[in-house]
């Protein structure tokens, strides 16, 4: 089984690493990841580079589609060659799954029209200018479509997709194996349960998390 992680410019490293981190566990999974050309891919925070091991050319039916998001995903939502491939891997993958802003690059393509889908929530109203039917969940399955919000659900979405393609069993091994507790210190991960100065302060500047 092939897992395609689409990788591009100022993607959002947690976006793409977290579901590798889950997927790339399961039983003969064998992990891409893929740019338009291959070597060191940055991300946003500039600091941190992932290699892309093959273009898009040359990964054409993976069995699983992982699209992060990052704030160089709004560069590329008219970028014809980014969308003609996720419309033809689509076409044949098992599972297309996005995290974070990733499911606005899919809902460019079209593959979401008509779908319930997921964002990070400073983003997710977007969804809706393409034909998708936001949703503030945390992670949406409609068919093979599988997205996520925001960066860290990616985990979630990742590990209930194993759960599907090798068995609970399989993926609660895997959720032990990465000791995926969470624990967070604050109870601030989402808009409904923040502090409202917080989510004030990131509805009047989002590029503080999307760059």
């Amino acid at each position: 089984m092939q897992i395609a992680v689409l990788l591009f410019d100022r993607f959002t490293a947690l976006d793409a690493v977290g579901p590798y981190e889950v997927l790339s566990r399961i039983p003969d999974a064998r992990t891409v990841f893929v740019a338009d050309r291959t070597g060191p891919v940055v991300t946003d925070v500039g600091s941190l580079t992932l290699q892309a091991d093959a273009t898009l050319d040359e990964v054409t039916r993976p069995d699983v589609v992982v699209v992060p998001g990052g704030p160089g995903q709004i560069a590329r939502m008219g970028d014809s060659r980014i969308l003609d491939w996720l419309r033809t891997v689509d076409a044949t993958s098992t599972w297309t799954t996005s995290v974070c802003t990733g499911s606005l690059l899919l809902a460019a393509a079209g593959v979401l029209h008509g779908r319930r889908a997921a964002a990070h929530w400073l983003a997710l109203d977007q969804l809706e200018a393409f034909g998708a039917a936001p949703t503030g969940e945390r992670v949406v399955f409609d068919g093979k479509y599988v997205t996520a919000a925001g960066v860290s659900s990616g985990i979630d979405m990742a590990l209930a997709l194993t759960g599907r393609i090798a068995g609970d069993e399989v993926a609660q091994a895997v959720q032990l194996g990465i000791e995926y507790d969470p624990q967070p210190p604050y109870n601030a991960g989402s808009p409904a349960t923040a502090p409202a100065a917080t989510v004030a302060a990131l509805r009047a500047n989002p590029s503080l998390v999307l760059g």
